[in-house]
């Protein structure tokens, strides 16, 4: 694959340029904080690329729209921000039980309600547990850069091509809005399979019916454990997620997206004071890598979930490792971000008492000035952020 230089780009243009090199063809959205910039480069991107952009008359009715595109058997898509995707839930379940393939973008924002427009991760058991009516599944990855951003658009539309069910891209504020570096190719080579179950007109073959509506018991009943071998499959084949210096680590830091980058200076800053901390990062929210957790767990290695959430992902952190080791839990709610000094503190925390389970943040009280100036260094010097991009959180 031949690599452009680097291009500066926001996170929601990245999974606009993504989504498009991976063939999407048919976007339909509304105009939902923080992800506006989304509908707005599909408006811009999306005719150069022969396709159609649609600015439904809302949520509900975009996620109709991709409904029907995706009958047809195109790549479509749709985005929102937390509250526009729970308006979204009823036809996410008509797409998950008719097994349809689309792609689901949520920039989350803090809640619940109409919240705020600040970052927050509050939307993992919305996304990963299934979040509408019924027994189904998204298959949900979590960026945590730009580059990510783009990546993980190609990435959701050829896995959910793959398994026949929508995927989602959970970001946050932070990433859909911040911007960096990223490696665009001249050329992304296309995955999309052939699709014989699509509506594309039945001249020389049979019609196709698609539907998520089965009367007879009996026969939702065969459809359901179709798509619970179909989630089981996607269980085994499929579970991503990083790993930074685990090997030695008394304490491993848990954190997906945008946390997991200030839990990575954290993990840094405790080094330089000799403690022994590592971070795992879940790539892949559904499936889970419950595997690897696991294993941790069997080394002796002890858990600290971070979350910009009250505890949401901790749950499966606690379920993976099934009661064989300590998961702590630290979060901050309603789009408050913690500094790597406030999961420091944790972690020194962690050390001291065993059997420590952590803190959900009520009045956090200002940064002493010597705390201020370990995150000034560290933003300063580019630690907040992708080793040698220097960026800033």
């Amino acid at each position: 694959m031949t690599m452009r230089k680097r291009v500066l780009m926001k996170g929601n243009e990245a999974l606009v340029r993504g989504a498009i090199a991976a063939g999407c063809r048919a976007f339909f959205g509304y105009p939902i904080t923080p992800q506006n910039e989304v509908p707005e480069y599909m408006s811009k991107y999306m005719p150069e690329a022969g396709g159609v952009f649609l600015q439904a008359e809302s949520e509900i009715a975009a996620i109709n729209m991709v409904y029907g595109a995706a009958c047809a058997g195109v790549r479509a898509m749709t985005s929102s921000s937390s509250p526009g995707i729970s308006l979204k839930m009823e036809g996410i379940s008509y797409l998950a039980g008719a097994e349809l393939p689309c792609v689901i973008a949520n920039v989350q924002r803090g809640g619940p309600g109409l919240g705020n427009i600040a970052a927050a991760q509050a939307d993992y058991f919305q996304a990963v547990k299934g979040g509408g009516h019924g027994d189904y599944r998204l298959l949900v990855v979590a960026p945590w850069s730009v580059q990510e951003m783009f990546d993980h658009a190609i990435l959701a539309f050829d896995l959910a091509d793959k398994y026949r069910n929508p995927a989602m891209i959970l970001a946050d504020a932070i990433v859909g809005q911040m911007l960096e570096p990223i490696h665009m190719p001249e050329k992304v080579e296309s995955n999309i399979p052939p699709k014989p179950w699509a509506t594309r007109g039945a001249k020389n073959r049979p019609r196709n019916y698609i539907t998520s509506l089965y009367i007879v018991p009996e026969d939702l009943e065969q459809v359901n454990l179709r798509l619970q071998a179909k989630y089981a499959k996607a269980c085994e084949c499929e579970v991503r997620y990083q790993e930074f210096q685990t090997e030695d680590a008394d304490i491993v830091l848990v954190a997906y997206g945008v946390v997991a980058r200030i839990c990575r200076t954290t993990m840094n800053m405790a080094r330089e004071k000799g403690l022994k901390v590592g971070l795992f990062r879940p790539i892949t929210l559904f499936p889970f890598p419950n595997e690897r957790l696991a294993e941790l767990a069997e080394e002796g290695k002890r858990f600290l979930t971070v979350e910009m959430s009250a505890g949401q992902m901790v749950e499966d952190v606690r379920l993976a490792v099934n009661g064989m080791t300590e998961v702590s839990f630290y979060g901050r709610l309603g789009g408050m971000v913690p500094s790597p000094v406030d999961v420091m503190k944790e972690v020194e925390q962690a050390m001291v008492h065993r059997g420590f389970s952590g803190t959900l943040c009520k009045a956090p009280l200002p940064c002493t000035a010597d705390e201020n100036e370990v995150c000034n260094e560290a933003s300063a010097s580019g630690k907040i952020g992708e080793e040698g991009d220097a960026a800033r959180l």
